[in-house]
């Protein structure tokens, strides 16, 4: 078969954290994360159908490696399903939990942060995948 490629213009090719907030210890989205998720990630996807997005979850390290891993992975669905359920494919979607794997500062285990250091590993990022 023939592939065709179609250049999109799109900030969302490489990992891209949105403001997308929880509540401690929860996977629910609030009403202001929504409303990112419809703006950057909906209307991208409603004008590209061809397109696929993946949505990464990460959290702080302060609690197990376990827990985080399944709060990270819960936070990343719960965006897909918010994206299913405005009518987005759910096989045009790929929510991945990183826990604390991949903190974007010093913040491990041991090391004392601040709170706002633990809240920038609380981020969930958003890539386009193919197209």
């Amino acid at each position: 078969g023939l592939t065709v490629w179609e250049e999109i213009e799109c900030d969302l090719t490489d990992y891209n954290v949105l403001p997308i907030y929880y509540e401690l210890n929860s996977a629910r989205l609030t009403e202001a994360s929504k409303k990112v998720v419809e703006d950057k990630i909906y209307k991208l996807m409603k004008a590209k159908p061809l397109i696929n997005v993946e949505i990464s979850s990460h959290t702080d390290s302060r609690a197990s490696k376990d827990y985080n891993m399944e709060l990270s992975q819960r936070r990343a669905e719960s965006v897909v399903n918010y994206l299913v359920s405005k009518g987005i494919a759910r096989s045009r979607l790929v929510a991945r939990g990183y826990g604390e794997s991949q903190p974007v500062n010093k913040c491990i285990d041991g090391v004392p942060c601040s709170e706002e250091e633990h809240a920038k590993n609380r981020r969930t990022e958003f890539r386009v995948i193919s197209n």
